[in-house]
């Protein structure tokens, strides 16, 4: 026999990323995913394949060290079925000189970009080729890899879905926001796979850190730690807090993750100006997504931090209402992290599922700042000694709120009140926009014996913050929504359940917020010092908040946080209302003209009226979206927007993919910014 001569090669780049659910990858690289078989044709010249005489093997290599032992490295020879355990290569078919083969890695494979080899030997005589790379990802469709997930609608939100809704405002005022993750976009995934890379325990190890990349626990903890660059490891944001944002972005003014990443890579692995607790967690998501693991945007209200692990977060308030020195321990109008699932066998079994992983740099774990991935499971049973970083979660959902008021001579007197740590813990909801809330995951009902339970195993006495069914009770309500530009007030309202007459004092104080809970200038106050309330009667106090007062210190995160004081006379005890009011922006109109089809041009109009006293200055429209808008487009417009005036443009675009997607536009200016919309579009797919 001649030897058999291998002349071309077809890795089929798109039937496979059909079946593997990665065609939308902007890479011209083959992209499959483990435990699932690809298919490859390859050309003899001269004369076809001859079972029994000519043997035909493949190397598959990953990482700048492969071997076996690792699992970075793997040689197989073509069988008659494929292999469980291994690598495996099985004849598909042949047709004459032609030969098709399929491929299959085991569904618990090392993830990263592999070199493929092909060896062929006839008699004596062997000849190597080699035949191109090829990115390996998590496969959440394979009942056997650690990240399955059982369902098909699932899957798509939380693997393919290139688009989400982010939770933010006030527990009292959900809004959301939405966000472009990207993780199809082009460069995305090299980028990706740059970013595990780039990781300090991979530079430390390179032989240990790649083969421990078949595991999505390990990557979880890598990715949380690299989305952040505290621990000087050219992680990819940097947080920043203090509204002086002019040497980068605004935490406020991105819309999508892809940017960020592009960014980062763009500038030699420096990290991008600004990141705050959502954009963290986003483009963590993005990453996770894109490396196939299932994962999801969560928002948790009224969110503590707690620094000294006691589980009590102790506030102090001057007699005024406002804060007194500053606490260490915090408690956040939200806090956003990612959830990814995930098999935990590396822990008892029962937690498998939803795992907490947190990006944003809070505090250190194992001497590296990250957080997680901690079964949800855990957090709910008070399992606080599993691994990983379970007792600051657990306390970001359950902490203890106490406010102490300090009086003029210095002493201190603890309140009551009744706001709860951990409330309507949120996420988009699978195939809708609409929000799921997933607190009941996070924790037993408020109160129920199951709570006791968890919180004796935890080590954590609950105070009761209830008030007394009878006495004085305080509530801050609004009448309506609070606009940017506008006044309005906010009302204590003030009730007396018991049967006796009672005397007291209210103080109102109102300030300007950061969402982390720090505080800017006053902008509100009333001091009431004699208010009798009879038996059963109830009163309401109203404090307006004027525009011109808050207008100069409002910040980006658009909070006022309204502090209530109820002093009773006689008794001496306080009670304590705290209420964030969110101010509303304006609303973005978005118009899409013409018949949305693929590869057809669109036209959007969009425009928004500016509501303040103030013309705006410096207006600038951000328009993305992912399969229909070429990256980011940015319109800069030329006029200051006087009040009352529209500021309006018209974008054309022409969308690349067909389906449903989102537009989502950001509105930039000097006095008003991070101003977000979005549009639903269903592109038709392009006539065949």
């Amino acid at each position: 026999f001649a030897d058999l001569v291998l002349e071309t090669w077809d890795l089929q780049r798109e039937h496979n990323g059909r079946e593997h659910r990665t065609a939308q990858m902007g890479c011209q690289q083959l992209v499959v995913r483990r435990g699932q078989p690809f298919a490859i044709t390859l050309h003899f010249s001269g004369r076809g394949y001859e079972e029994g005489v000519d043997k035909l093997a493949f190397n598959v290599e990953t990482g700048p060290c492969p071997i076996e032992t690792s699992g970075t490295r793997s040689h197989f020879a073509m069988t008659d079925f494929p292999e469980e355990s291994g690598w495996s290569a099985v004849v598909q078919q042949q047709d004459g000189a032609s030969l098709s083969v399929s491929l299959c890695s085991p569904a618990s494979a090392c993830v990263g970009r592999y070199s493929l080899t092909l060896e062929i030997s006839t008699g004596y005589q062997g000849t190597s080729h080699h035949i191109g790379e090829f990115v390996l990802l998590f496969n959440a469709w394979h009942p056997e890899d650690t990240v399955f997930l059982r369902d098909e609608e699932e899957r798509r939100e939380y693997v393919l879905s290139q688009q989400g809704l982010i939770y933010q405002g006030s527990c009292d005022y959900i809004t959301s926001t939405p966000w472009d993750f990207g993780q199809f976009e082009e460069d995305v995934l090299p980028i990706c796979l740059k970013l595990l890379d780039t990781n300090p325990k991979f530079l430390k190890d390179q032989n240990r850190d790649c083969s421990r990349r078949n595991n999505p626990v390990y990557i979880g903890r890598v990715v949380s730690a690299m989305v952040n660059c505290n621990d000087e490891d050219r992680g990819v944001l940097v947080g920043r807090w203090d509204n002086c944002y002019e040497d980068g972005m605004s935490p406020m003014s991105w819309i999508g993750s892809a940017d960020i990443l592009k960014r980062w890579k763009k500038f030699g692995c420096q990290p991008v100006k600004y990141g705050q607790c959502w954009v963290f967690a986003a483009v963590a998501c993005t990453v996770m997504r894109c490396l196939g693991i299932p994962s999801r945007v969560v928002t948790n209200y009224n969110s503590a931090h707690d620094t000294n692990g006691n589980l009590v977060i102790d506030r102090y308030l001057s007699e005024t209402g406002e804060e007194d020195r500053r606490s260490r321990d915090t408690i956040w109008n939200f806090h956003c992290w990612v959830e990814s699932w995930m098999a935990r066998p590396d822990l008892a079994s029962g937690y498998d599922g939803w795992q907490a992983l947190d990006p944003t740099p809070q505090e250190k774990s194992e001497g590296v700042f990250c957080c997680g991935p901690a079964p949800v499971k855990a957090i709910k049973e008070g399992d606080l000694q599993l691994k990983y970083d379970i007792p600051f979660v657990f306390a970001e959902v359950n902490a203890d709120v106490v406010y102490w008021v300090v009086r003029h001579d210095g002493s201190e007197k603890k309140s009551t009140h009744s706001s709860v740590v951990g409330k309507n813990i949120s996420t988009k909801s699978v195939g809708r926009d609409s929000r799921e809330d997933i607190t009941h995951t996070y924790k037993y009902p408020e109160g129920s014996e199951k709570e006791r339970e968890v919180f004796s195993k935890a080590e954590h006495e609950k105070h009761s913050l209830r008030e007394e069914e009878e006495g004085l009770h305080l509530r801050l309500k609004l009448s309506k929504g609070a606009d940017n530009g506008c006044d309005f007030d906010v009302f204590a309202v003030i009730r007396n359940d018991s049967d006796t007459e009672r005397v007291c004092q209210l103080m109102l104080c109102a300030r300007t917020a950061s969402y982390n809970g720090t505080l800017g200038p006053q902008c509100g106050m009333r001091d009431l010092p004699d208010i009798t309330l009879a038996p059963g009667a109830e009163e309401s106090v109203p404090l307006q908040i004027r525009y011109e007062d808050y207008r100069e210190s409002l910040t980006r995160d658009n909070f006022i946080k309204v502090v209530a004081l109820l002093t009773e006379h006689q008794s001496g005890d306080i009670i304590v209302a705290i209420r964030d009011i969110y101010i509303q922006n304006p609303e973005i109109k978005i118009r899409i003209l013409g018949e949305p089809m693929q590869k057809r041009k669109l036209v959007a109009e969009i425009s928004l009226v500016n509501p303040l006293a103030a013309p705006l200055n410096n207006c600038v429209f951000i328009v993305e979206g992912s399969g229909l808008t070429d990256g980011q487009q940015i319109k800069e417009l030329e006029e200051p927007v006087e009040p009352q005036a529209e500021a309006k443009f018209r974008l054309d675009f022409v969308p690349s993919q067909a389906g449903l997607h989102k537009l989502m536009v950001d509105f930039e200016s000097d006095k008003l910014a991070g101003v977000k919309a979005y549009r639903n579009v269903i592109i038709a797919p392009q006539p065949q």
